[in-house]
């Protein structure tokens, strides 16, 4: 998350946009913001390369600018007047569409891609902010577009109703280090919004299995899935689909597999192609079931897009694969038939391993609902034996609208014992029902009709409380109204 003087700068480029540039749709606004995020980012890449190249004496592979194109770098342009700096970034953004091979999901989304900042002073304006914001900011490997995304995409009227707000990037990496993706998966989010689930499974692999991948030589074919069909993301909104293939890039995917697809449809016809999904799909609304596949209505009868969307999780992973996927607090324990059929459907027919509640604070200022993360592997066969429970009650940030960093302790912040626990679910069976975390039994749940809101589960202690005897109690009393009544008479004698 960004704060002070980062966030004050922000604002300073959105108002140039606003009312220098003539700009004033809020989603077209973050896309321009990104474009230029994005030529810069080029820049950055090809300097790393130089750099390396420089060590080790050799020329840089693939550059991203040749020879005759480095007028066209943001190191080159950004101290230009205005007027020249128009034309070179329009050039510029000419050829940042070109990066990435032909007939990649990247080339064809930025295909019918405009720039349309047009006054020369403006532009000047915002390059300089930006250049001077990026000074600030963490590096690309901590998502520094991710969060300028979060803070961008706060400023949408429509955020929170259409679905177009960030999952906060702590709540993605604690679904991401739960899940621990592997240089083998297949990953996919079919809800992906700017790819922060992607991104954040990318970085993992990066940290965990970066000497198998990109240092053994004998391993080509990792690099190559890695870098064109290890993630995988469908969104309906195509601004948002390029916004997800330039992260990515910058997050070192050279082809992004981002497709332009309304999951829930009928035109989406893959099944059985992944072995891990990471998500947090819109929950916002219901659809018209006439438009939805319909094997999905088959497995659960609902126009609701989270149960809609959970059940093509399942139809989307391969057997074995996992899921990872944040949904309301409905779903969890919601009555109707659909809510009931589809948490029966995880438990009977699939494995679900746990339920993590999280305060209603999370998605704020977005959305102030209540929600949790079920995490299962699909089967087709059942093995939902005990299921494990945890009950976050902090996530490191207020759970108001500010969101402000706590001083980190535990009871702030639940996150680094959500993942030890987890990972050592072995330990977990001893624990009892009064604590954050514990099992309950395929059984129990059944008999609570399904239902998997942890309240339903959680023993609470009462602790007694011992008063004195009454007798006493009204000695105390009169003690002390006979004190009171002497202080009384005493002010007055003072006050004669």
């Amino acid at each position: 998350m960004i704060t002070g003087n980062t966030k004050n700068k922000v604002d300073q480029i959105w108002e140039v946009f606003w009312s220098s540039a003539g700009i004033t749709n809020p989603l077209t606004v973050i896309e321009q913001f990104t474009y230029l995020l994005f030529i810069k980012g080029l820049d950055d890449k090809q300097m790393v390369a130089e750099k390396k190249a420089m060590r080790i004496n050799s020329k840089i592979e693939n550059p991203l600018y040749r020879t005759h194109e480095q007028h066209l770098r943001w190191s080159q342009f950004k101290n230009l007047d205005g007027r020249e700096m128009l034309i070179v970034v329009n050039e510029s953004f000419e050829h940042m569409k070109t990066i990435g091979h032909d007939e990649s999901e990247f080339t064809k989304y930025l295909s019918n891609a405009v720039f349309t900042i047009s006054q020369p002073m403006a532009l000047e304006r915002i390059v300089t902010g930006i250049d001077s914001l990026l000074l600030e900011m963490p590096t690309q490997n901590e998502d520094t577009m991710g969060d300028l995304y979060e803070y961008l995409l706060s400023k949408l009227s429509t955020s929170g109703t259409n679905g177009q707000f960030r999952t906060p990037r702590h709540i993605i990496e604690l679904m991401v280090a739960l899940m621990q993706p592997s240089p083998q998966d297949q990953i996919i989010d079919p809800a992906t919004g700017t790819a922060g689930f992607l991104v954040a499974a990318t970085e993992y692999i990066r940290k965990h299995h970066g000497q198998e991948v990109f240092m053994d030589l004998t391993k080509e074919d990792l690099r190559v899935h890695f870098n064109r069909t290890m993630v995988s993301g469908f969104d309906t909104d195509a601004t948002m689909l390029r916004i997800a293939a330039m992260n990515l890039i910058l997050h070192g995917i050279e082809n992004p597999r981002v497709i332009h697809l309304d999951s829930l449809s009928k035109n989406n016809t893959e099944e059985e192609a992944y072995t891990l999904v990471l998500a947090n799909p819109p929950f916002t609304g219901s659809l018209d079931q006439t438009s939805v596949a319909p094997d999905l209505l088959k497995t659960v009868k609902t126009p609701k897009t989270e149960i809609l969307f959970l059940a093509l999780i399942l139809r989307l992973l391969k057997k074995g694969g996992r899921g990872a996927v944040i949904v309301p607090d409905g779903v969890l324990f919601g009555a109707t038939k659909a809510h009931r059929d589809i948490r029966m459907e995880l438990i009977e027919n699939h494995k679900l391993e746990a339920v993590i509640s999280m305060p209603s604070g999370v998605f704020r200022p977005y959305a102030g609902v209540s929600t949790g993360i079920l995490i299962f592997t699909k089967t087709g066969a059942g093995g939902t034996d005990n299921v494990w429970f945890y009950n976050m009650t902090g996530d490191g940030f207020s759970l108001d609208d500010k969101r402000k960093a706590l001083p980190e302790n535990h009871l702030n912040n639940n996150i680094p014992e959500i993942i030890s626990r987890y990972k050592d679910l072995e330990s977990e069976k001893q624990r009892a029902r009064t604590e954050q975390s514990f099992f309950v039994s395929k059984e129990e749940i059944i008999a609570q009709g399904y239902d998997l809101s942890i309240n339903r589960y959680k023993e609470f202690e009462l602790n007694e409380i011992k008063h004195d005897d009454p007798n006493v109690i009204l000695t105390e009393i009169r003690k002390l109204d006979s004190e009171t009544q002497q202080a009384l008479e005493n002010l007055e004698e003072m006050l004669r």
